[in-house]
Formats: structure tokens, sequence, C-alpha cells
């Protein structure tokens, strides 16, 4: 079992740049690939962006690629989401989420993964 913290959220103005982070304990965080999901106030929920296992590989919305980067460290049990040039539909509360079983083509797919955070709000003023 993996418990996830969120951290980082915050209010921004349009252009700036936030950094989100989420810290694992429990399970071997390196089984896990790590996403990151984003939901909006009348809105579903929505993928952001994931990073694979061991091999780092990384994912992205349309809507986030190129402005968002996100990274992890399985020494330190983290995996953080670096976001620049915000804009104000960024704004949503951000969720990190682990799965054990996901393979590429369900790294999307917010029911395939395991565990959750408790999110972090992100606000960005135009």
């Amino acid at each position: 079992q993996v418990q996830l913290v969120e951290s980082g959220g915050g209010l921004v103005q349009a252009g700036g740049s936030l950094r989100l982070s989420c810290a694992a304990s429990g399970d071997t965080f390196s089984r896990y690939v790590v996403g990151w999901f984003r939901q909006a106030p009348g809105k579903d929920r929505e993928f952001v962006a994931a990073i694979n296992r061991r091999s780092g590989g990384t994912y992205y919305s349309d809507s986030v690629k190129g402005r968002f980067t996100i990274s992890r460290d399985n020494a330190k049990n983290t995996v953080s989401l670096q976001m620049n040039s915000l804009k104000p539909e960024d704004t949503a509360v951000y969720y990190c989420a682990a799965g054990a079983r996901l393979i590429l083509s369900s790294f999307q797919n917010g029911a395939q993964y395991d565990y959750w955070g408790q999110g972090t709000q992100v606000t960005v003023s135009s």
C-alpha cells in the first residue's frame, strides 16, 4: 500500500510557475507508475501527466505538453510536476496517483490507479 501527499499548490499569476510535489510512503515506490490529474469546479477529472516506473518515460496531455514537466526521484520517493507558463484554465485541484499494474495504454485512465493523494489547489489569476 502507498500513501501519497501533495504539496506546492497556491495562487500564481498567468505566465508564472509552480512546482508540485507528491511524497510517497509505504510500498516500494519504484514499482508504481505515478500520474498527475486535475479537476476544476464543475468539470470531470482530467489526466495531466504520468511517469513510468524505473525507466522514467513521461507522458503528457496535449493541453500541458511543452509547459509542464514530470519527474521522479525513487530514492526520495517523490514525484514532481514543474508547471511553467501557467494559464487561468490550469486552475484546478491537482492530484497525484499511483498504480502498480498500469500499462502504457492506460496511463491516462484514472480508474486504473490504485492510490490517490488528497489534492492541492492551484489557482492561476488572469
